[in-house]
């Protein structure tokens, strides 16, 4: 429960709470990230998958609250074509083509975003201060690594556009978790 973020047009009707983000399309998982961590997200449309620190300003729009434009958040930005790195509102072209396959019903000449999902891996070692984001299809390719040193505890984010979802998988023949953590918990926002 609680693994799948899609944004649609209707306004949800959820509770105020103070980890809400409530001007922007974003959700940020409950459980941290500790020690070393793997985990992987199917995606579709226009996302970024992220981490960040748990003090991310969440009231507004400014960069203080989008992931990837200030120096508390780590993005992959993943769309169909195209994935690219943002950190502190530096973004870094990434020269891997997103591995995506077509699901459901479609016409041929049908070329939306919509009917393609794609998967990424994520490891972080925190202690090391490293940050790795894969592609994954029937096998692992490294798409992006960061080195740098993490003052927080991190949590995983996503960003979400219009017509996009994320999902979070629990894949158990390549899941690296630490004992403490059963599963990851998104707060669904927006």
């Amino acid at each position: 429960e609680n693994r799948k973020v899609t944004r649609v047009d209707k306004k949800q009707s959820y509770p105020d709470h103070p980890d809400r983000f409530n001007d922007v399309f974003q959700v940020l998982c409950r459980e941290s990230v500790c020690g070393r961590c793997y985990w992987e997200i199917e995606w579709s449309g226009y996302v970024f998958i992220s981490v960040s620190y748990k003090g991310i300003s969440r009231k507004g729009r400014g960069d203080e609250c989008l992931f990837g434009y200030n120096d508390e958040s780590w993005s992959l930005i993943c769309s169909r074509y195209i994935y690219s790195f943002r950190h502190n509102n530096i973004q870094t072209h990434v020269p891997v083509k997103p591995i995506s396959r077509r699901i459901g019903v479609y016409d041929d000449d049908d070329d939306d975003d919509d009917d393609y999902i794609s998967r990424v891996g994520v490891y972080v070692d925190v202690s090391a201060g490293t940050l790795s984001f894969y592609s994954i299809s029937d096998t692992m390719s490294l798409t992006h690594t960061v080195q740098t040193t993490f003052t927080q505890m991190l949590y995983p984010g996503f960003t979400v556009y219009y017509g996009s979802s994320v999902k979070l998988l629990m894949n158990q023949n390549r899941l690296m978790r630490d004992s403490t953590h059963n599963a990851m918990s998104c707060m669904i926002n927006q």
